[in-house]
């Protein structure tokens, strides 16, 4: 059973599907990263020194009463709070990621394309033996016949 299990593991998709969860989880950190720590702190500055992961709204009050500076106060007060700035930055951490996607696939359709184009045709079939034969020939190299040029 061991040894089946092996076989299974090591066959190239699944070590392919592998490799690719652990580039996705990786890359996704990457984006988490860009978007709280570069994109959103500029757009919060635009906006009103807005910062997006403490915008919340407070649905309960906690053991000491609010206002609340940041969520981690709210929920150190053991407030019930609903994370709409969290929210945004998860929103724009996925449109990175898909328009990631979207152009490495892009990609990919686009040299998939390119190999699947057919080369030109360089022979032709002489319809008295049914050799192939060059396309510029004008006599067949196998029964001589003589060709109509095309």
């Amino acid at each position: 059973m061991l040894k089946e299990f092996k076989e299974f593991a090591m066959r190239g998709n699944v070590v392919d599907m592998a490799v690719g969860i652990i580039i996705g989880a990786a890359f996704g950190t990457i984006i988490a990263a860009l978007v709280s720590e570069i994109l959103m702190p500029p757009i919060g500055l635009l906006l009103g020194n807005v910062d997006f992961s403490n915008l919340f709204i407070v649905l309960k009050e906690g053991k000491m009463a609010g206002p609340y500076a940041t969520v981690a106060a709210a929920k150190a007060a053991g407030a019930v709070t609903l994370n709409y700035g969290m929210f945004v930055n998860t929103v724009v951490n996925f449109l990175i990621v898909a328009f990631a996607i979207f152009f490495l696939i892009r990609g990919m359709n686009s040299l998939k394309q390119k190999e699947e184009t057919p080369a030109a045709a360089t022979t032709k079939e002489c319809p008295h033996c049914l050799s192939a034969i060059p396309i510029k020939a004008t006599r067949c190299g196998h029964c001589t016949s003589e060709l109509k040029a095309a």
